[in-house]
Order: C-alpha cells, then structure tokens, then sequence
C-alpha cells in the first residue's frame, strides 16, 4: 500500500473573556478533561469560521454555500440567464431538481436539511435549462417533470467539487451517492488549563429618559470564560486529491487556503460584546506519512500557572511532540512552526519544533514539502 500523507495542524491561542460558541442555554459550551471543567469550542463552529475565513483566499467558483434553499438558489441563476418571473423561475428550478431524491422541507422548494454545493455546481445546474427557460415554464407540472428527468444534475452535483466541498465533505443521510467523503478533520478546541465560568451583568439606559425615572431600560446578563485553547485539525491528503479529481494543484491550494484559514479563523459568537478576536500564539505543522497524531494528551494534566498559560502550554504541546516521536520512533516528515519564545521555553520549542517561522513562509514550506511527497511519478 502506497503511504498516505497527513498535514496535521497545532494551534494554541489565547481568548480573552468572550462566548465564542454557547449551548442551549446560553452558556459556554464545556467539556471535562483530565478531572477537570475545560473550556470547549466544537468542532463544527470552527469549521464555519474557517470556511468564511478562507473565502477571502479562493476564487468564488471554488466556493460553497449551505443552504435548504438549493431550489432558491437555482431559480435565481436562471432568471439572471431567461428573464422568468419569480414564480416561473422557481417552478421550472424545483421540478430540475426532484430527480435527485433529496427529501423535501416545509416549503416543496427546501430540502428537508442543508446542502452543501459548490457556487459553480448551482451555475451549472441552471445553464442546463437556461437557454429554453422559458419553453419549460409553459409546460404544465406533469409534462415539466417529465421534460427534465433526464437532466444529468446528480452528475453534476456528483463531480467537480470545488476546494470547500472536497475538504470538509457532504452528508446525505438518506442519499448516500451524493456524499463527499471529508478530506479534513478538526478537533473540538479545549482549553489547557481549568476554568469557570463567569458572568457579566449589565445594564442599558434609556437614552430618552426625561430625567424623573430611575432605573435602567434594560438589565441582563452573559456568561463567558477565558482561555488558552488548544486547537487541532488534520487533512488527508490522498482523500483531498481523490474528491479533486486528481488535481495536485487545486490539491496544494486548498492545503494552503485550510491551513491559512483555520490559523486565522475565530467563531464570532457575541463577537460585538466581548471583540474577541486574537491571533494564535503558536501554529504548528506536521506532515506525516502513517497516521495523524492529535497532541491533546500534552494537557491532560492542567496547566496551572500564576505568571502566564500560553508559554506554558507551548512547552508542554513541545515536550507531548518530542515525546510521541521517541516512544514510537515514527517522527513526521516534516515540523515548521511559527511562534512566540521566552528565555525559559525558547528551547524546548527549538528542540521540537525548529527555528520559528514566519507564518507565509510555513505555509510555502508545507506545500512545498507535499508537492514532493506526492508529485506523480514520471512516466
């Protein structure tokens, strides 16, 4: 079996007092590790943040969108192409798309859950009826159905992924061939050290308060939490190149885009209350060629400090890397780091993680390195 290539991502960044991603009732969501309360961000809320960060990066037609309005988002590309009024447009758009199965909402025109589709898939389900739109809308229901059942769209929502898609996957429960095995894998953020959670009770005035009221226009309250969180994501690589259609390039690109994304990205939750948004103080990378390697056991054991969390934790997440590569002889294939040192870690961090490194020049050695591993043979 040819070797199969991990780009395993370690990120530590501290938060200050912020709620990035609450439970149900309203609280910072929580996890108990090691004998002790943790704060926790999960998974899927950084997955979004980092899918909105890299947006930024990528052309739109590499692109995606979620949504149970996939049939909305159809009728509107083919009004832009025909001319149809709303209603045509819609009509001619839900009857394309009922040969895919995908159970129906509320509304006939949502699907019963999220979909996740490329920009440039919905651009081409619609350019398969745009040019005769308006032939199809002056079709009865029974006799439009039947004019487009043979339209190739589970084809086209089958094939040519764009970069968002072929990294983080499709699920159709009950529509199994049209599910995109996820290329990455990210981890629920917990904090390395306990916390509690705490509580800030404001109050607003009434800014027309005529002088001769007393008391607040509003009184409440917001929990939060403090932390320094660990963070950790990995891409498989052969999936990611697989779910690209063998496309190296698009391949590296999205390796690059994630790995900017997910160091970049924060949840926004209570984001105008709390301005939240930090940079991580460490972002380490691991290409690995046996499997990936989550470094969450470095804090199992709390850290506890009186003079700062972050370096602390930075030594500790060094000393788990250079530990897992002594016991199981089987050290990655390449380490690069970008990260902050003080005179008491600075080399712990050296010996682990290398020089630190400016962070575009890690993500060009990590694609460079990739490139290598992977590059097809010459024929």
């Amino acid at each position: 079996m040819a070797p199969q290539t991990y780009i395993d991502v370690h990120v530590l960044q501290t938060v200050p007092p912020s709620n990035l991603n609450r439970d149900d009732a309203g609280s910072p969501k929580e996890a108990i590790y090691g004998g002790t309360r943790r704060a926790r961000v999960s998974s899927q809320a950084w997955k979004r943040a980092t899918r909105q960060t890299f947006a930024d990066r990528i052309p739109d037609h590499e692109l995606a969108t979620r949504t149970k309005r996939l049939s909305t988002l159809v009728a509107r590309r083919i009004q832009e192409r025909s001319g149809l009024d709303d209603e045509q447009a819609l009509r001619v758009s839900t009857s394309l798309l009922k040969p895919l199965g995908i159970s129906p909402g509320r509304k006939e025109s949502d699907t019963a859950y999220l979909m996740f589709l490329g920009r440039a898939q919905i651009d081409a389900i619609a350019d398969l009826v745009a040019d005769r739109a308006g032939e199809l809308a002056a079709l009865d229901d029974k006799q439009l159905e039947e004019t487009l059942k043979d339209e190739d769209v589970k084809g086209i929502v089958q094939r040519g992924h764009p970069l968002a898609v072929a990294l983080f996957g499709r699920m159709v429960a009950d529509l199994p061939d049209l599910n995109v095995d996820a290329a990455c894998q990210v981890a629920h953020a917990i904090s390395t050290h306990p916390v509690e959670v705490e509580f800030d009770y404001y109050t607003a005035v009434d800014d027309e308060n005529p002088g001769d009221e007393t008391g607040a226009g509003m009184i409440g309250t917001i929990e939060f939490n403090a932390a320094t969180l660990y963070r950790y994501a990995t891409i498989g690589y052969e999936q990611l190149l697989e779910n690209l259609g063998d496309d190296h390039e698009a391949a590296l690109t999205a390796v690059d885009a994630f790995i900017d994304g997910f160091a970049r990205s924060i949840p926004s939750g209570y984001q105008n209350s709390f301005a939240h948004r930090t940079l991580p103080s460490l972002v380490a990378v691991c290409v690995r060629t046996d499997q990936p390697v989550n470094l969450v056991s470095a804090f199992e054991e709390p850290v506890r400090s009186r003079e700062g969390i972050a370096a602390r934790s930075a030594e500790r997440l060094a000393a788990e890397l250079t530990h897992a590569n002594e016991l199981w002889a089987r050290p990655p294939a390449l380490v690069t780091a970008t990260y902050t040192t003080d005179e008491s870690t600075s080399e712990t961090l050296r010996s682990a993680f290398g020089e630190p490194t400016p962070f575009p020049q890690l993500r060009d050695s990590v694609v460079d390195h990739v490139r290598g591993l992977t590059a097809p043979s010459p024929a």
